[in-house]
């Protein structure tokens, strides 16, 4: 293996030369005299009848004689020849190049870079050959360069630098073949990632430097930085930190923040960074006094106000802003008002620390949206991208509106980077909008297990690709099985069928479960299309059908008789459901206007044997969360109130009803608390649950690296109802409610969030199972 490196190259080259130059002197003392007396000398000069080319394989010489510019009988000077030899060198076609005049002959001998036959890289093992590979201009079927070699070599040690891998060096190696050939070898030496060993903030006063640490993209070096690839120093994540920071603080009210600069300081021993953040917060704002003025006969100021949803005194936010914006725009577009543009004008009041916003209805330039190009997408189908614009071709140009449209692209979640940019077009009313993205794998696959304290340990197999086929869709299949249940699911969404702004989703799948303790299962075999509709900024409606055939089962022979709740539905063998339903959400908690507080609200209703079937009954849940960040953002708080009713008018199946599990109230076992039998003391399960918790989530002081944080909780609930309460535990079906307080430690992990109750029941009845720890693990391998 032969080193490639440029001096080598240069060296052959100033040979060369040496051998010209000695060429020449040869050649001047056989042919030239000198006068005897001390006069100037004249300059040397050459006429060649003939010119020959030796060494040329795939260069012809005409070429070379092109390169060269020398013809035949013509007089050249001694200068002239030198430029001839450096212009035929610097063609890079040759790895050696020699002039020889013989007589009236000139000989020219060159040596032809190989051809490179095959190209690798070897050492890489954090970036793949497929991420290395479209990075070389180097390629195969084409003349060796030496230049091209130490351009690649330096692209290739760019792209370690972006990983964070600074001390990472790549070096071109040849491998000589016969025929002139070439296989080119870029041997990477990766070394150890530069990681950040402290990621610290000057100048934060109002939020501390954990909660800063938990916004940015860049991350400190922890216990699992073996896995982490976000604690290393990259320049471009820097970067990105610095806007994400600057919108962190914009939409709190901090209008005047600044990121002075970020100073990168290497450890002592060179192996880590020190990175502090050098930040000017400035004062807090909020919303003045709110008004609309309009410039336009068509548009009355007064209706466009109305659909201002910001009040006087809200902390300030940009968001906010251009929400209000939207909303008037499209009340213009309702109204037939083309071209209506609404400018915020901002008066800054620094003694009340308050911005007045005047929203001006203008007529904005008539311009129009003249094609839509989109690049860089090689598996993602353009109408794909195109869905996220408001607008096609001819519609009036809307700049918020693009850069909505750019932000719903990127929050795909397809592609690694994505940049919409606009252009004028063929003339000054138009303009192209330029859509250009990088792909990126949006699939995965998992093979592992999961455990927790109340389910036991399960093997679980999943496959998911959230880009069908490049058509925006999403598909997985999901496996979880143990000893003695399972379940296998398919799921299908497609977020814009028929190209509408609807969604179509599928589901189907099989399951063998065991409600309450492990005397009876319930098996089951569904299948559930459903169509979402948005019918608000925020909320979704949802229609579903669900047709689904189930059997309860007896699996344990060990209880002898089984309660007459269990077996008649045992006895009733297999049956078929065919249910209806809807179901509304509504959720602010990532689009609302405040970012430290939001809201969730879900309503439902299942309705069974309106189209037929074995079983009816007539399901109800609802559930209400709000959820806010105090102090600072320090603490999370969060309270819920959940409920569900189940009815018929035949008696609820023991596979319909509701069992308590830790997901409704905590501290007990699943089908712990509610309705249960003398017979075995055997769960059966309610109509009926209610439930309200209170929670706080909390840092715990520990070093953010470490991804602990810690929580209080209250659980105030029950599970009760029950249509044959022959043999049952007195007072079981009662709405008897149960209190529990617990604590919880949240560890997130690489490998996924790990969370560790810790309940004490303060109300309970003597015959409910408690559950005082629970752990719940999962793991991929």
């Amino acid at each position: 293996m032969v080193s490639i490196i440029q001096k080598s190259t240069r060296r052959k080259q100033r040979i060369a030369a040496r051998a010209f130059a000695l060429s020449f002197a040869a050649f001047a003392a056989t042919s030239v005299s000198y006068a005897m007396f001390p006069t100037a000398a004249q300059a040397q000069s050459y006429r060649f009848s003939n010119v020959t080319i030796e060494g040329a394989q795939r260069v012809s010489a005409d070429t070379i004689l092109s390169y060269a510019g020398i013809a035949r009988g013509q007089s050249v000077s001694a200068a002239e020849l030198n430029d001839a030899y450096q212009k035929v060198l610097a063609s890079g076609l040759f790895e050696t190049v020699e002039f020889i005049p013989s007589g009236s002959t000139l000989v020219i001998k060159v040596s032809e870079y190989p051809v490179v036959s095959r190209i690798s890289i070897e050492g890489n093992r954090k970036i793949s050959d497929d991420a290395l590979m479209p990075m070389l201009s180097t390629q195969v079927r084409r003349v060796y360069s030496p230049a091209n070699a130490e351009a690649d070599a330096a692209a290739l040690t760019q792209a370690y630098e972006v990983k964070g891998q600074l001390v990472a060096t790549v070096t071109p190696k040849i491998i000589r073949r016969n025929d002139n050939r070439v296989d080119v070898v870029f041997e990477v030496t990766e070394g150890k990632g530069v990681e950040i060993e402290r990621l610290s903030f000057v100048g934060n006063r109002e939020f501390s430097d954990s909660r800063l640490r938990r916004v940015l993209e860049t991350k400190q070096a922890g216990i699992f930085r073996f896995i982490i690839g976000k604690d290393t120093y990259a320049e471009d994540r820097i970067e990105f930190d610095k806007r994400v920071l600057m919108d962190f603080y914009t939409s709190r009210g901090y209008v005047d923040f600044q990121v002075l600069n970020v100073a990168a300081e290497f450890s002592r021993e060179r192996n880590a960074y020190f990175l502090t953040f050098n930040v000017r917060e400035g004062q807090k704002y909020e919303f003045g006094t709110i008004s609309t003025v309009s410039g336009l006969d068509e548009a009355d100021a007064e209706e466009f106000q109305k659909v201002v949803n910001i009040r006087s005194g809200q902390t300030y936010s940009p968001l906010a802003v251009d929400n209000v914006i939207a909303r008037m725009e499209t009340l213009a577009t309702k109204k037939g008002i083309d071209f209506l543009r609404v400018e915020p004008r901002v008066t800054r009041n620094d003694r009340a620390q308050t911005l007045d916003i005047e929203f001006a209805l203008v007529r904005g330039p008539r311009v129009f949206v003249e094609r839509i190009d989109i690049e860089g997408n090689a598996t993602t189908l353009d109408r794909v991208v195109r869905h996220q614009f408001k607008v096609v071709e001819g519609d009036p140009f809307n700049p918020r509106e693009i850069r909505e449209a750019a932000d719903r692209i990127r929050a795909l979640g397809f592609f690694s980077n994505a940049d919409v940019n606009t252009r004028e077009g063929s003339s000054g009313e138009q303009v192209v909008v330029d859509v250009n993205v990088t792909e990126k794998p949006t699939g995965s696959f998992t093979f592992g297990a999961n455990f927790s304290v109340s389910d036991g340990a399960n093997l679980v197999a999943s496959f998911s690709e959230a880009n069908f086929l490049g058509r925006g869709q999403s598909l997985s299949f999901n496996l979880t099985t143990k000893l003695d249940d399972g379940n296998l699911s398919f799921n299908f969404f497609e977020p814009a069928f028929l190209g509408r702004d609807v969604g179509f989703g599928f589901g189907a799948g099989i399951s063998s479960s065991q409600p309450g303790y492990a005397d009876h299962d319930v098996r089951r075999a569904y299948l559930s299309p459903r169509l979402s509709f948005p019918i608000s900024q925020n909320g979704v409606l949802t229609l579903n059908y669900r047709g689904e055939w189930s059997e309860v089962r007896e699996v344990d022979s060990n209880y002898a008789d089984l309660p007459s709740q269990i077996q008649a539905d045992i006895d009733a063998g297999g049956l078929v459901t065919h249910s209806l339903g809807y179901s509304y959400s509504y959720d602010t908690r990532r689009t609302g206007l405040n970012p430290n507080a939001g809201l969730l609200f879900k309503f439902g209703q299942d309705y069974a044997g309106v189209i037929g079937g074995d079983v009816d009954f007539t399901r109800t849940s609802a559930e209400l969360t709000g959820e806010m960040k105090v102090l600072n953002e320090e603490v999370t708080l969060r309270a819920t109130v959940e409920g569900g009713i189940i009815e018929s008018d035949d008696g609820t199946r023991v596979s319909n009803r509701y069992f308590n599990s830790p997901s409704i109230i905590r501290g007990f076992e699943t089908g712990g608390i509610g309705p249960r039998s003398t017979t075995n003391d055997l769960a059966l399960g309610g109509n009926y649950y209610a439930v309200a918790r209170l929670e706080a989530d909390f840092p715990l002081g520990l070093p953010e690296e470490y991804g602990l944080t810690g929580g209080v909780f209250f659980d105030y609930g029950s599970v009760w109802g029950l249509d044959d309460t022959t043999a049952i535990i007195a007072g079981s079906d009662d709405p008897n409610w149960r209190s529990v307080i617990g604590a919880s430690i949240f560890w997130t992990t690489p490998l996924g969030p790990l969370r560790f109750n810790f309940t004490k029941a303060l109300d309970k009845e003597d015959y409910d199972k408690e559950q005082s720890f629970d752990l719940t693990i999962s793991t991929s391998f």
